[in-house]
């Protein structure tokens, strides 16, 4: 288990499969859009939107996230 706030290996690296999970909608979604695929594009955006929401959550559960004011 790690510290909120700090970055040890384990935290890099599970922020780095978020990372690809990332990427990989988002390559989905990019491919649907440019074949026009309306109904292929709206689920992969949803895959997408959900994985960078599982990487905000990831980041706040280890106290990494920054608040704009």
């Amino acid at each position: 288990m790690s510290i909120r706030g700090v970055i040890d290996d384990r935290v890099l690296a599970t922020y780095r499969e978020l990372l690809d999970a990332e990427d990989a909608a988002f390559y989905e979604v990019e491919h649907a859009y440019e074949d026009g695929d309306r109904e292929h594009f709206q689920s992969d955006l949803a895959l997408w939107q959900s994985a960078i929401q599982a990487k905000l959550k990831y980041l706040d559960s280890c106290g990494l996230t920054t608040v704009s004011q």
